[in-house]
């Protein structure tokens, strides 16, 4: 198998260039033939959707056949080829199998899960064979990328994975209002540009947000998510940002979905008490009407302190609302300093100013962890919007982490006045919330499947010179019949007729255990060898194994084929 892939799609090219190289009837067809005449390539086909644009084919040089399939899509799309080559990707061999089979599931769609992509997938299939440029390996990979694609639908909740996620941390951050109606008008911050990004970033602008502001450590592509965002018709407005801005722009945000592929934390509970305590004071003055408030202006910061908490006010505020354990425990979804509950016996003394000055991170989570306490034996309480309880801290910030492994510090949720929903926290806040589950178990499906793919791709490669040595073998049965004939002229019809099922039983005989041996040591890694090992051993005419390779490339639907993937 030779098996090459070149194409771009939302995650590698922006909207502007996807518009651009998107191709008609007519030039998806022009587009196959040409491959087809093309040196490299034996076989093709073409999938083009609104996200994606990818020519599959099986080619006998590698280096060539990435210049001429990059060539031709360039040439058919109408987009000059330098300006193309930065967005293109290539996937070989069983790279270019687990690709279609990702897309097939959904893994790589802007809504993970989406199940549109199978019939676009089908309509691909279909159009090479109509055109008789889809061979073998491009039918027997496209049929099983569709099977793939339904086994993961059926097997595990990719197809509502991604959205529920999404919308389901959205409904916790909410506490019980329409989401609607919560994040009208908020101002968020997405942090990271994936597939799972994108689609908190799209449900956002779907649910009525004013503003999007997306960060991400490749610049790039934080700005082809805004400018899918601003084209999507929500009227939202987006823009891209880099990493660096972070911090400046947790002071001016309301919502923050992060969902990246860090292995350390994003934020820290330091980040986010810096921006929830920005020009925060413990009990504003009421402004006289000259003097309105400008949330849009930067007021001065306070003072750090040396535990590089804000300032002595903040400090204070902050202890006097955890010395009474006053939060919502929300069923584990999210936690919000709101209501006093009695207790006593916290590590921090009635001064809890002085005692908090200057206290390290470990004595902070010994205090979290006493205020904790109350929480593990209440009660679930309905869920009510701290928008509307006049009596409850109000939400400075809202915190939705979707990373596995989490983006932010989950000590976060002790900050008054700051939501956390993480995945964590979702999966206690109802036993059926989708989870990441879902796309790890998606991930192994297609793991098992390209395996399977590719040891039958190996073990139908051997097929021709297994074919091609029975025939040889039969040949020889044919001839030594015949000459004894010419020895034994005597013999009747049965007896002859014995004496050649005889024959023919020994030499099926000494070819079944090699031959079934030398399949299963084909299907194997590194058993392409095994095949022109057979072919130097017998010593086989190339040609004859030649012709059995055609035969089978002009019947590719053929079922009796043992090599055929399933």
């Amino acid at each position: 198998m030779s098996l090459l892939v070149v194409g771009l799609s939302h995650r590698s090219a922006p909207v502007s260039v996807l518009e651009r190289a998107s191709l008609s009837a007519d030039a998806k067809v022009k587009l196959l033939h040409d491959t087809l005449a093309a040196e490299p390539a034996t076989e093709a086909t073409v999938l083009a959707t609104c996200n994606r644009i990818e020519l599959y084919a099986d080619v006998d040089k590698f280096h060539a056949g990435v210049a001429e399939l990059s060539t031709l899509l360039a040439q058919h799309s109408g987009v000059a080829l330098e300006e193309l080559t930065p967005y293109l990707y290539v996937h070989y061999e069983d790279r270019a199998v687990h690709h279609l089979f990702s897309v097939a599931c959904g893994l790589d769609s802007m809504v993970v899960g989406e199940g549109q992509i199978l019939g676009q997938i089908k309509d691909a299939l279909a159009l090479g064979q109509e055109l008789h440029t889809a061979g073998r390996l491009i039918n027997d990979l496209f049929q099983q990328a569709l099977r793939v694609g339904k086994r993961a639908h059926s097997e595990t909740g990719i197809d509502r994975a991604g959205q529920s996620l999404v919308t389901f941390g959205l409904e916790q951050l909410a506490v019980g209002t329409p989401v609607a109606e919560w994040a009208a008008g908020k101002r968020a911050l997405v942090i990271g540009a994936g597939s799972m990004s994108s689609l908190a970033a799209a449900t956002l602008a779907r649910v009525g947000v004013a503003e999007i502001v997306v960060a991400n450590r490749t610049a790039d592509r934080a700005d082809r998510l805004a400018e899918i965002l601003v084209a999507s018709g929500t009227g939202v407005a987006a823009a891209a940002i880099p990493m660096a801005r972070v911090p400046d722009e947790l002071t001016r945000v309301d919502v923050v979905v992060s969902c990246t592929g860090a292995t350390g934390l994003v934020l820290t509970a330091d980040d986010v008490l810096a921006a929830v305590s920005w020009g925060s004071a413990p009990d504003p003055a009421p402004q006289s009407p000259a003097e309105p408030e400008d949330r849009g202006s930067a007021p001065t910061p306070a003072p750090r302190s040396p535990a590089g908490l804000e300032s002595a006010d903040v400090v204070a505020r902050l202890v006097a609302a955890a010395e009474g354990g006053r939060r919502l425990a929300d069923a584990g979804a999210a936690r919000t300093i709101s209501a006093p509950v009695e207790d006593d016996g916290c590590p921090v003394g009635p001064d809890g100013r002085a005692a908090l000055t200057g206290v390290d991170a470990n004595s902070l989570e010994l205090h979290g962890t006493w205020a904790d306490q109350g929480e593990a034996a209440a009660q679930r309480q309905p869920r009510r919007s701290t928008r509307t309880q006049p009596h409850a801290s109000s939400v400075r910030l809202a915190l939705l982490d979707l990373a596995m492994p989490r983006d932010i510090d989950a000590a976060v949720h002790r900050i008054p006045g700051v939501r956390l929903v993480d995945i964590e926290s979702l999966a206690e806040a109802s036993a059926d919330a989708p989870m990441a589950a879902d796309v790890d178990a998606v991930r192994g499906i297609v793991a098992q499947e390209v395996a399977a793919f590719g040891a039958a791709q190996r073990a139908a490669h051997i097929t021709p010179t297994v074919v091609a040595l029975r025939a040889m073998a039969a040949e020889v049965v044919a001839m030594e019949v015949a000459r004894l004939d010419g020895r034994v002229p005597d013999l009747d019809e049965r007896q002859r007729a014995e004496v050649t099922q005889t024959v023919r039983r020994v030499v099926d005989k000494l070819l079944h255990a090699p031959t079934v041996r030398v399949k299963q040591l084909a299907s194997e890694p590194g058993g392409a060898g095994y095949a022109e090992a057979l072919r130097e051993l017998f010593d086989l005419d190339p040609q004859t194994v030649a012709s059995v390779s055609r035969a089978d490339a002009a019947d590719p639907m053929n079922d009796d084929d043992p090599g055929r993937a399933s």
